[in-house]
């Protein structure tokens, strides 16, 4: 079989964040880097982990954004590393005070980029991984087993569902222009 283009997917970011003003410059940062933002999710509170409070503080918030423009699931490591230079340009004395966690959905799944190796990611290019956290079946999202505890919450799937209404309508009116 002769292997084709894949079908353009949903550019999404999980973001964590511990101050607002650096979250507005990150969605700056962001819309310029990969397109106008269609989607922002309600914000959550990030309680399953202490792990990022020495270096973000506290407390610290989670939402979730989509952008206009679908992508090439190819150009995730890209993106991952795109991110990080964000991140770090935001970093105030070195320190975080918002993480950037791209990844994509498509009509099955949400795949999430990691620079960190485990046994079940799958090595893209750069040093990043691709981590599937959601599987998408019968109009709900599962988690992997290894997702991380608030993805196993449950707690974004409204979110989800809306990012994956915005996909549908766009990858109909991509297949039809691309008859």
């Amino acid at each position: 079989m002769i292997p084709q283009e894949p079908i353009p997917v949903k550019l999404i970011c999980g973001i964590l964040y511990s101050d607002d003003l650096l979250l507005e410059a990150a969605f700056r940062a962001l819309s310029e880097k990969f397109s106008r933002i269609d989607y922002t999710s309600p914000v959550y509170p990030f309680t399953v982990t202490d792990y990022y409070v020495p270096e973000m503080g506290a407390p610290i918030w989670r939402l979730f954004c989509s952008f206009r423009d679908l992508i090439n699931p190819g150009a995730l490591a890209g993106i991952k590393i795109a991110c990080n230079r964000i991140e770090e340009e935001l970093a105030l004395s070195g320190q975080r005070k918002v993480n950037l966690d791209p990844g994509y959905m498509d009509w099955d799944k949400m795949v999430l980029a990691s620079a960190k190796y485990n046994a079940h990611k799958i090595y893209l290019d750069q040093g990043i991984y691709a981590d599937l956290t959601l599987r998408y079946e019968r109009g709900v999202y599962h988690p992997a087993p290894y997702a991380f505890p608030d993805f196993k919450s449950g707690q974004y799937n409204e979110a989800f569902l809306a990012i994956r209404a915005k996909y549908k309508g766009q990858v109909r009116k991509w297949l039809k222009q691309a008859e």
